[in-house]
């Protein structure tokens, strides 16, 4: 009887604070709109709506005419008693000019304002999609070419550039650390696509904000943020999902809840997934099959042959990922917000490895990447203030990252299983300011420093006997890579046509590597390496608006990318018959780049943006031949192999095009399409010039939208151009493994398309049902690069409750 009356007592609380509510919703989806502010004549009360939509009145008094204001939408006024418990429509402003970003400068800003080309993807978006991981998410983006080596995989390639050449971000956060390679990388899969709230990928470079690394683009993840109750009342909003998809037999389960007071709020959410092996199409190459695959029992390797070929033997594995968020707001003007991001996977098979042959038998037992682990905790501070002669707005974010991967490879029959594990402790520290110098110009500014410790070790197990023996590792024990910066951005708007933006940056990079443990077995001609390097890196754009129909921008920027761990102190098996040593004569590579869009919107019913850049790369680091104490070829683990290191050997040019269109036949039914066109080559220093290994063939897709208030269906087609054998990098070349034949059994990257539907209902507020049918016609395919195939025909159900 207590527990009826305290949950009595619970629903009577919140029931008190809806009774002078509004609801706010965009006005041709009946979608809620967050974040609307809403405010007297005299400014002197204000509130804003949740994620619902909803603001509590309670502050306002019944005649008072108060305002709802929000950038994408059109402003009104109204009387407050008119509003009590009453839904009210907003209606859009001009197609995506007025959107709201943030990665530009680490400040909200107007997208209209930044003369560089950035995608938005909101939690709306994300939801309908339904990707299984965010590197998924990345792609349904349509300018992000994704690869992948294996199911738990996922590495993004932006305009030719790839892996540290791009940055990732998680809330503000630096998640590239010192050991993220130029090889392919699955780190965006750590990123839970149930927590977040809006993704923005800035197309071109970055540096003068991020620093090293964002030469092709930053992907900025910004994850949910607790709710606020702003009343007496307790505010409480949740969401329960379940997913199933054929292809992999994933079973996905989410669960989020918030839990919100006057001054604080919680935010909880957790959420598993477990794939199984992956089925591909059945029309397609048939180089892609998977007719046999390694068994091992009782120590003992046998070939055995797949039952099913198109079952790619074996891929699947589990996630499991968890995030706490706590913000605490004293006062109208100070925020602080805590977050606590934890993900791990479990072991999965590296399938592009298992699928290589040695002679006529595969060359590989077991090829497998550990458990990828992922903690961050984030702590950042926010203060606003309208007297202080230094900032309007201050922003300090201090971090603590925790990233271990680990590798174990054995060859076929051999009882010796190499086992390699790293750990990288992440420390930043960011402060970053923002000023309002008169009416026209804004001024941004701040701080940043970066400590990484890399922790590495490397083991050689006999699986039968048990006994195991230490052994060279992949990186430098114990070695560290420092960052310290300072930059300033400047926006100026003469008038609200014209918005000029330039910034400047200084970034000092060091690195301390000691090679004394595996110089026991390299004998390299160095005990320690220390670089001590310095970068300016700039940027320079303009923004025209003439008139509601045509926009106009123009990018200038430079980029740099100091060496890092992974660069100078990598040993690993790069490709068959290779490895690759550590090399300390290593310099940053420059990147100097040119932009041009322009955008056109005709009446809200056509619209049309292209862009076009340009990127020289020099100094490029790359994987060379190399001679260590004068030998060409050592042995590396058991095997004779010919030795490579990472050096400033080459110089890119990078040039593209890129084409997006929508046209809106009604308000419900629209036609979208976007296409990219990426070159590029990478030219020696002996001048010979060769195909650039990132850029990815023509790639696009064009969607067929129709929504109503309830229903949402989306039928699309994917399609991607080919690469031939001559096309390919030299690197790609001696990958036959994983491509296609063609007629003169040389790799090659054959083009291919999916047809795809995609619909969502929403049965209530509380209840909504997504299905998508990919891959209709069941196509056998490999995205560029790719060692596993994509799904073949995949119907994924999704039901989401409200709580």
């Amino acid at each position: 009887m207590r527990f009826f009356f305290l949950i009595s007592a619970f629903l009577l609380i919140i029931g008190s604070g809806q009774s002078q509510n509004v609801k706010i919703l965009e006005e041709s989806t009946n979608l809620p709109i967050a974040g609307a502010a809403i405010y007297n004549v005299s400014k002197s009360k204000s509130t804003t709506s949740d994620i619902d939509g909803v603001a509590n009145l309670s502050r306002f008094s019944a005649d008072e005419l108060i305002f709802i204001e929000h950038l994408l939408y059109l402003s009104d006024s109204y009387l407050a008693s008119d509003l009590v418990n009453k839904t009210i429509y907003l209606k859009p402003k001009i197609e995506g000019l007025d959107e709201i970003v943030i990665s530009a400068t680490k400040f909200q800003q107007s997208k209209r304002d930044i003369p560089q080309k950035i995608i938005n993807i909101n939690a709306k978006s994300i939801a309908f999609a339904n990707p299984q991981t965010s590197a998924d998410l990345l792609e349904n983006s349509g300018n992000v070419f994704i690869q992948k080596s294996q199911m738990g995989g996922g590495s993004p390639m932006i305009r030719g550039l790839s892996t540290n050449r791009l940055l990732m971000t998680v809330d503000g956060v630096r998640m590239n650390n010192a050991i993220f390679r130029g090889g392919n990388l699955q780190n965006v899969i750590s990123i839970d696509p149930f927590t977040i709230r809006n993704t923005e990928v800035t197309l071109g470079a970055g540096s003068v904000v991020y620093g090293s690394d964002a030469i092709g683009g930053v992907m900025s993840f910004y994850t949910q943020t607790p709710q606020l109750s702003y009343s007496d009342s307790i505010y409480f909003k949740g969401h329960v999902v379940g997913r199933y998809a054929t292809a992999n037999k994933e079973k996905t389960g989410h669960l989020d809840f918030n839990l919100g007071i006057k001054k604080w709020a919680f935010l909880t959410s957790v959420s598993y997934t477990d794939f199984d092996d992956l089925r591909m199409g059945s029309h397609g190459p048939i180089d892609y099959i998977r007719t046999e695959y390694v068994q091992t029992s009782d120590g003992v390797d046998r070939v055995v042959p797949n039952t099913d070929p198109l079952i790619q033997i074996p891929t699947g594995y589990d996630q499991i990922n968890f995030l706490q968020k706590v913000r605490y707001e004293p006062k109208e003007d100070w925020s602080f917000d805590l977050g606590l991001y934890y993900t791990t996977t479990s072991e999965y098979s590296r399938y592009d490895r298992l699928i290589r042959y040695k002679k006529e038998t595969l060359r590989s037992a077991e090829w497998n990447y550990g458990p990828q682990r992922w903690f961050m905790g984030n702590l950042q501070v926010t203060k606003l203030s309208s007297n202080s002669n230094l900032y309007d707005k201050i922003q300090s974010t201090v971090a603590y990252q925790n990233f271990q991967e680990s590798r174990m490879d054995r060859d076929f029959n051999k009882p010796e299983r190499n086992i390699r594990e790293e750990a990288v402790d992440a420390f930043s520290f960011n402060l970053d300011l923002e000023k309002q110098l008169g009416k026209r110009m804004e001024f941004f500014y701040g701080l940043e420093y970066i400590y990484n410790q890399v922790l590495s070790t490397g083991m050689q197990e006999d699986i039968h006997t048990g006994i195991s023996m230490p052994t060279v590792s992949r990186y430098p024990n114990g070695s560290d890579w420092q960052s310290m910066a300072a930059y300033t951005s400047l926006k100026f708007k003469p008038n609200p046509k014209f918005v000029l933006q330039t910034g400047i940056r200084y970034n000092h990079v060091m690195i301390n590597a000691d090679f004394t443990e595996n110089n026991v077995y390299l004998q390299l001609p160095f005990t320690t390496t220390k670089i001590n390097t310095g970068a300016f890196t700039g940027t320079a754009g303009a923004n025209w608006n003439p008139n509601q129909t045509l926009n106009m921008r123009l990018n200038v920027s430079s980029a740099f990318r100091a060496p890092n761990i992974d660069d100078i102190g990598k040993v690993f098996d790069s490709e068959p018959g290779a490895v690759v040593v550590p090399n300390d004569d290593l310099k940053p590579e420059y990147a100097y780049g040119l932009e041009y869009g322009v955008k056109l919107n005709f009446e809200n019913v056509f619209i049309v943006d292209m862009a076009t850049y340009y990127t020289h790369l020099d100094n490029t680091l790359v994987r060379r031949n190399f001679r260590l104490n004068g030998a060409s070829e050592i042995v590396y683990d058991g095997e004779m192999s010919t030795v490579q290191a990472i050096q400033n050997a080459a110089e890119s040019r990078i040039y593209g095009f890129e084409v997006g269109m929508q046209v809106n036949f009604t308000k419900a039914l629209k036609l979208k399409s976007h296409y990219n066109i990426i070159g590029g080559e990478e030219e020696g220093n002996d001048g010979e010039k060769k195909p650039l290994r990132h850029a990815a063939p023509q790639f696009g897709a064009t969607h067929l939208i129709w929504q109503n208030n309830k229903f949402h269906i989306d039928g699309f087609v994917k399609y991607n151009a080919a690469l031939s054998y001559h096309q390919l990098a030299p690197s790609e070349q001696n990958k036959d493994y994983i491509y296609a034949l063609d007629a003169n059994d040389n790799p090659y990257s054959p083009s291919w398309y999916t047809l795809n539907l995609r619909t969502q209902y929403e049965f209530s507020d509380a209840i909504s049902l997504t299905a998508s049918l990919e891959n209709i016609t069941d196509q056998r395919y490999k995205p560029y690069s790719s060692g596993i195939a994509a799904p073949g025909r995949n119907l994924i159900l999704s039901l989401k409750y409200t709580l």
